[in-house]
C-alpha cells in the first residue's frame, strides 16, 4: 500500500511536467525565448519553495548532501536545455520520442547499479512503453531527412539526463527531510538555469513583461509539484519503477494540448497514449495479482502444516 501512495505521487509529478510544453508554446507565441523561459521557470520556482518552506525546517545540512541535492537539481535543468535544443532541430513529435527512452535508460541504470536484471514485468512494461511513444509521437510515416545529427543526439543526451536526474533524486541523501531535500534540489536547478542563460536580459523581461506570469505557472507545475513529489516518493520507489511511472508525462502534455491548443491527435496517436498507460500500470498491476495469490494460498499452507 506505501509503495502504491508513493507510485502515485511520482505519477502527479509526471503529469504536472506535461503541462510544460503547452505553456511553454504560450510563450513562444507571446514573443519569450526558450532561455528565458527555462531561466523564470526555475527563479520563480525557486521563490516559492523558499517562501513556502521558509520555516519548515532548518537549512543546516553537510556540505556532501548539499551538494549531492544541489547535483540532483542541475540534472533537472539540463534536460530541459537539452531537450530544447532538440525540439529546435527536430519536428517535436520525433524529439519527444528520443526524451523518453529514459524509460528503459532508467531501467538499465538500476540494473547495473543493483547488478541483476530487471523482472519481467519490468521488461514487458518498458516493451509497451517504447511501441506506445512511437505511436503517441506520430513517428511512423516521417521521413529520414527530418532526423538532424544535432537533434538526434541532443533528444538522446535530454534522455540521459532524465534518467539521471530521477537516479540522484531516488540514491543522494534520502536521510535528509523531504522538504529540505525539495529545497536544495531546487536551488541546484534554479542557479543552473539562471546562470546558463544571460542573468541580466532575463531579470529586465521580468519586471518590463508578463514573462513573470509564464514563470509564475511554469515554475508551480514544473518545479514546486514535481520536485516536491518526487523528493518525497522517489527514494521510496527506486529509479527503475520511477522513470517507468514517469512515463506519464506523454499522454499528460498530449491531453493539455488537445484542450488549450486544440491540436489534433489520431487514432494511431491515441492507441500510442493506450499502450503508455498500460505500460505504466502493468508492473503494479502484476504485483498485485501476485500479493493476491500469496494471499490465498497462505491459509491452505497453515492449514497442512497444522
Amino acid at each position: 500500500m506505501q509503495l502504491l501512495k508513493y507510485s502515485i505521487m511520482v505519477l502527479i509529478g509526471s503529469i504536472s511536467y506535461g503541462t510544460l510544453s503547452t505553456m511553454m508554446k504560450f510563450g513562444f507565441k507571446d514573443g519569450h525565448s526558450s532561455g528565458d523561459l527555462v531561466g523564470s521557470q526555475y527563479l520563480i520556482g525557486w521563490l516559492i519553495v523558499a517562501v513556502l518552506f521558509l520555516f519548515s525546517f532548518k537549512y543546516k545540512i553537510p556540505w556532501k548532501n548539499a551538494g549531492l541535492l544541489a547535483i540532483t537539481g542541475m540534472m533537472s535543468a539540463f534536460v530541459g536545455k537539452a531537450y530544447a535544443v532538440a525540439v529546435a532541430e527536430l519536428p517535436a513529435s520525433i524529439a519527444v520520442v528520443f526524451l523518453f527512452q529514459f524509460t528503459w535508460i532508467g531501467v538499465l541504470i538500476e540494473s547495473i547499479i543493483n547488478k541483476r536484471r530487471p523482472d519481467r514485468s519490468k521488461v514487458l512494461a518498458i516493451c509497451l512503453l517504447f511501441i506506445g511513444t512511437l505511436f503517441a509521437g506520430a513517428i511512423f510515416g516521417q521521413p529520414l531527412s527530418a532526423l538532424s545529427l544535432t537533434g538526434v543526439l541532443f533528444g538522446l543526451l535530454s534522455a540521459l539526463l532524465f534518467a539521471l536526474y530521477m537516479f540522484c533524486n531516488s540514491k543522494f541523501a534520502v536521510e535528509e527531510p523531504s522538504m529540505k531535500r525539495l529545497f536544495f534540489i531546487a536551488t541546484g536547478a534554479m542557479l543552473t538555469a539562471v546562470f546558463t542563460t544571460n542573468p541580466v536580459t532575463l531579470a529586465t523581461n521580468l519586471v518590463e513583461t508578463n514573462l513573470w506570469q509564464f514563470g509564475l505557472l511554469l515554475g508551480t507545475l514544473g518545479v514546486v509539484v514535481p520536485f516536491f513529489f518526487f523528493a518525497v516518493s522517489m527514494p521510496k520507489v527506486g529509479v527503475g519503477l520511477g522513470t517507468i511511472l514517469c512515463a506519464a508525462e506523454l499522454p499528460s502534455a498530449m491531453v493539455v494540448s488537445v484542450i488549450f491548443l486544440g491540436e489534433g491527435v489520431t487514432s494511431l496517436q491515441w492507441f500510442g497514449m493506450f499502450l503508455i498507460i498500460v505500460g505504466i500500470a502493468l508492473p503494479e498491476y502484476l504485483k498485485y495479482l501476485l500479493k493476491k495469490t500469496h494471499t490465498k494460498k497462505k491459509p491452505l499452507h497453515e492449514k497442512r502444516v497444522s
